[in-house]
């Protein structure tokens, strides 16, 4: 009898069937002398589904213990179904479905056909911090995409693409934040800052010629920054504005493209990033962030205080797209919108 129920409760844990990936292991005990399982694992097979296994069961020595044993497959059901639930949702916002959400959306905005997007019912759609129809905005406008690159956020379920329209009709440039629902199936939110001719520094030809030029490769796993220390150098590369005596981790090399101007034109190997003091204190605020730690970016929209000369003390939409490399900053890429030409500077 005793044989046949640690056989049964074996089985029991050989008929659960879940994704091949080791998330966790479990352990589950059934009293003093009843059935004991420990570190139950289980994998994700490529093409569906594998069984769960344990490497360690004992025989149930005491037929009294049923109770016990009982309460333990129950407390062991529990902890299953939440691990894979949790699984579940993980799978879901994975980074292959983020890349087709980005590859999607730059499909929709050369085609100019939000429809090619899979949106939710209430999505919120905004241009350069303003809410804004989907058929009336950019994204409804057909352009053509000379290059782009996206990161993916898969603690958000979030991407950022930027995307560079040198030789469209109309040039652009343009930084797209957006954001999904947690099974991935739904976007939620776009907001996009929009930069075209006027703007801070604007020229889509040079920006497209230096972008092409940065390597913003998959960094190696033994390398990588945590996302904290990913997003603490941007971070520290925006305090800085405010106070220019403030460390800000920059590496060697590291450039800065602007707009479509390039810091690192005439010494490519120099450190180039370093900023100037602005002319009075600021915060820049607003701050929203999208991380990827296997390409070591963060993307952060933000409020870009002082520069336009109309609004001496309020800001204008901006966004600063950041390669951070062993802790360093590597690139980065500023834009940001003028409500007057150039911003009046």
């Amino acid at each position: 009898m005793a044989h046949r129920r640690a056989k049964q409760s074996r089985g029991m844990a050989a008929k659960y069937r879940l994704p091949r990936k080791k998330v966790a292991e479990l352990s589950c005990f059934g009293g003093e002398r009843g059935a004991v399982f420990s570190r139950f694992s289980y994998t994700r097979l490529s093409d569906g589904l594998d069984v769960l296994r344990s490497d360690a069961a004992t025989t149930i020595h005491d037929p009294e213990n049923k109770f016990r044993t009982q309460k333990a497959m129950m407390m062991y059901s529990i902890v299953l179904a939440t691990a894979g639930l949790a699984a579940q949702a993980a799978a879901a916002c994975s980074r292959a479905a983020l890349q087709e959400v980005a590859a999607a959306y730059v499909r929709a905005q050369a085609d100019g056909k939000p429809t090619l997007l899979s949106l939710a019912t209430n999505t919120s759609y905004a241009e350069n911090d303003k809410p804004l129809d989907i058929a009336k905005g950019v994204l409804s406008q057909p352009i053509t995409i000379d290059f782009n690159r996206s990161i993916y956020d898969t603690t958000q379920c979030a991407t950022f693409t930027e995307l560079t329209a040198a030789t469209s009709k109309h040039p652009y440039v343009i930084a797209t934040r957006i954001l999904l629902d947690d099974d991935a199936s739904k976007i939620t939110k776009i907001e996009s800052v929009v930069t075209d001719s006027g703007d801070w520094a604007f020229n889509a030809t040079g920006h497209l010629y230096w972008t092409r030029q940065e390597k913003w490769e998959p960094v190696p796993e033994a390398q990588r920054d945590t996302r904290a220390a990913i997003q603490a150098a941007g971070d520290a590369y925006l305090n800085q504005w405010g106070n220019s005596t403030l460390p800000v981790p920059l590496g060697t090399p590291c450039t800065r493209l602007e707009g479509g101007a390039y810091t690192g034109q005439s010494n490519p190997s120099a450190n180039t990033c370093r900023m100037g003091a602005f002319p009075q204190p600021l915060k820049v605020g607003d701050r929203r962030y999208i991380i990827d730690e296997e390409l070591g970016a963060v993307d952060i929209f933000n409020g870009f205080p002082w520069l336009e000369a109309t609004k001496p003390d309020g800001s204008v939409p901006s966004t600063n797209f950041i390669r951070v490399e062993r802790g360093l900053i590597r690139y980065i890429h500023e834009l940001t919108v003028c409500e007057t030409p150039h911003c009046g500077r």
